[in-house]
């Protein structure tokens, strides 16, 4: 983080489903920053490995584990052992997704087997711990491409507006637990090795395109998203659920 933060993070225990990389890996920190022990999974290793160090780093307790998000069995191993690592789980984050785009069988079973289908899982693993927590919340990682039609990603819009209504729904059933649920639906967010950046050296006519609609005149950062997540898993946020909140300078106004 760029920032000091200003929440207080200490005796919390983060889960992040999908936080080795890009926006996952920056809630990692940024949680980790602001004194809470966090414990991510992923299925690459090196880049797991690379920020459990960055979040060690911070002096808190870090637990990691791959995990393939699409297997059930391994969801409950993960969740399981993150939540005896940790000594509970207090906010659990669905950060993880399939990355599909087309309208290909491949594509759609991709996205919903880990956009949707993770979330519905992992939830469901860590709700026992969540309820034994006096800060319990959820957080699922959205997309302002659920908003509007989308002829061009089809399958990654369809998922991603489920997710939202699911974290509506899933609200309302787990508010007599008080267990609150809230979604992030970043907009076109960029940072080394992801999709923006390799778009802008791949396809740069797309970059300045999606650029162009963006009224604040760039590209988000992860850190921009994980500082909302922050709020939203904070006290601050004691009476939000339910909510998705856009990070997305705008960018959804502008269509």
């Amino acid at each position: 983080m760029t920032t000091t933060s200003p929440f207080n993070f200490h005796n919390y225990r983060i889960v992040i489903a999908g936080g080795s990389k890009g926006i996952g890996r920056s809630m990692a920190l940024a949680f980790a920053a602001s004194g809470a022990s966090v414990s991510i999974c992923a299925r690459g290793q090196s880049a797991l490995d690379e920020t459990a160090a960055a979040i060690s780093a911070h002096g808190v307790p870090v637990h990691k584990q791959s995990c393939d998000l699409g297997d059930p069995v391994a969801i409950s191993a993960y969740i399981e052992d993150a939540a005896q690592t940790l000594g509970g789980i207090d906010v659990l984050i669905n950060n993880a997704s399939g990355y599909g785009f087309s309208d290909s069988e491949e594509d759609w079973a991709a996205v919903f087997n880990i956009d949707m289908m993770a979330a519905v899982r992992v939830s469901r693993a860590a709700l026992p711990h969540l309820s034994a927590s006096p800060h319990a919340s959820i957080l699922h990682t959205s997309s302002i491409a659920a908003l509007h039609p989308r002829p061009h990603m089809p399958s990654y819009g369809a998922i991603k507006a489920a997710l939202s209504h699911y974290t509506t729904s899933q609200a309302l059933a787990l508010a007599p637990q008080r267990v609150r649920v809230n979604a992030i639906a970043p907009g076109s967010i960029e940072f080394e090795g992801g999709l923006w950046d390799r778009c802008k050296h791949e396809d740069p006519t797309r970059y300045a395109a999606v650029l162009s609609k963006i009224p604040f005149g760039r590209y988000g950062t992860p850190e921009e998203v994980a500082h909302a997540a922050l709020f939203l898993a904070s006290p601050w946020a004691a009476w939000v659920t339910g909510q998705i909140l856009c990070v997305d300078g705008g960018q959804q106004l502008s269509r």
